[in-house]
């Protein structure tokens, strides 16, 4: 599935950088017949991904703050954890989902490249400022000790040098400990049209069956999994050493066969898929064009990563939009989109102008972002543009 070439989705501009060239490189989904691993066929550097003025907060928006704090409650209903018990988060961010582990007791430290790990150290979460690898494995373990809890969050499916990240963990995880990755889930994807979700940060979108594939491979095995409604549909996989006592959940051979019986495996759905999503963006554009044609005025709310895909691959521009409102807290505002180059502003903006119709581009929150609007007092009527064009 080609999405043609994309700049990244983070590499957001400020004013003077607007006259530069921006580097795209192409974003297309392929699919192992072997392992069934859906992935792009390529990768972007780390260090271009994620630079240390990385602009993405998980703090910001209350329902995944509730939904990542109270990870640390399911892992301990599952696989309890002692108070001061040592919690290792991959890709920590802001150190949210470690502050629920912390409210239990437990130690805490994370892992985060970003600046944003300065704000998770003024939260009182220890952090170290790196990408996680081998030798930052070996620091942890010499200096912290070894951990009882593993997380990576939306993380386990970013990394480029797979083999140096399960190499880290084996190093720092107890032979009891737990690893526990969430990764946006290949069903959900399919189903729910979510062409959005493909961009250069999301290299793999696991099903059970390639994660298990995988995990195998480093000898780990998988002992319980969990489903999510988080970021449009997520799996949450519990892994302990392949030498572990931890006996196997039936839910995870229940998940296997599904996995067979929904089709998802199948290359044709996967075309299916590509199809799908291809007439989904001409639908959104038309409507749009329609908008304007009536003398409508159309604005962006929220801008996630996969905003720059939808926007971009659609052939949204400011023309059609002109502006995303985003949350006064957030990072983003004053710069522009890559590619497209649409302002994110302020949602203040939004609310004083009440626009004919708000593109709601973190769709996949809507129940609670279009609560939260309307009680801010919006009143324009919101477009849902996935997994099919719905108007509020």
């Amino acid at each position: 599935m080609d999405l043609g070439h994309h700049a990244p989705c983070d590499s957001l501009l400020a004013l003077d950088e607007l006259q530069t060239l921006e580097v795209t490189y192409p974003l297309t989904l392929v699919y192992c017949l072997a392992c069934f691993l859906v992935q792009i066929n390529y990768v972007v550097p780390p260090e271009e991904l994620f630079p240390k003025s990385y602009p993405y907060r998980s703090g910001i928006t209350k329902s995944l703050v509730r939904k990542l704090q109270s990870t640390a409650e399911s892992v301990n209903g599952i696989f309890p954890f002692q108070k001061n018990d040592l919690v290792v988060d991959i890709g920590s961010n802001d150190g949210t989902l470690l502050s629920g582990f912390k409210k239990l007791g437990a130690r805490v430290l994370g892992i985060e490249p970003s600046d944003i790990a300065l704000i998770a150290q003024e939260n009182g979460i220890e952090t170290l400022q790196a990408f996680f690898s081998e030798l930052i494995a070996e620091k942890i373990s010499s200096e912290y000790g070894q951990a009882r809890v593993v997380t990576a969050t939306n993380v386990f499916a970013h990394m480029p040098t797979i083999q140096t990240f399960m190499l880290g963990i084996k190093k720092i995880i107890e032979p009891e400990g737990v690893f526990v990755s969430e990764s946006h889930y290949l069903r959900d994807i399919l189903e729910g049209n979510q062409f959005d979700s493909i961009y250069h940060e999301h290299l793999r979108f696991y099903s059970l069956h390639s994660a298990k594939s995988m995990l195998e491979s480093y000898g780990f095995k998988v002992v319980d999994v969990e489903f999510l409604d988080n970021y449009g549909g997520s799996i949450r996989i519990y892994a302990k050493l392949a030498s572990s006592a931890a006996e196997i959940s039936p839910i995870v051979q229940n998940t296997l066969d599904n996995e067979k019986g929904s089709g998802i495996l199948n290359a044709k759905n996967i075309l299916s898929f590509a199809d799908r999503s291809f007439n989904l963006k001409l639908e959104l554009r038309k409507l749009l064009v329609s908008l304007q044609d009536q003398g409508k005025k159309v604005v962006g709310v929220g801008c996630p990563g996969r905003a720059s895909t939808l926007l971009n691959y659609s052939g949204i521009d400011t023309s059609l939009m002109p502006y995303i409102a985003e949350q006064s807290t957030s990072l983003k505002i004053g710069l522009f989109l890559p590619g497209i180059h649409t302002p994110i502003v302020d949602e203040k903006l939004m609310f004083d102008e009440q626009p004919d119709y708000a593109l709601l581009l973190s769709w996949h929150y809507s129940g609670d972002i279009i609560k939260n609007l309307r009680q801010k007092g919006l009143r324009s009527r919101i477009i849902l543009p996935l997994p099919n064009i719905a108007i509020d």
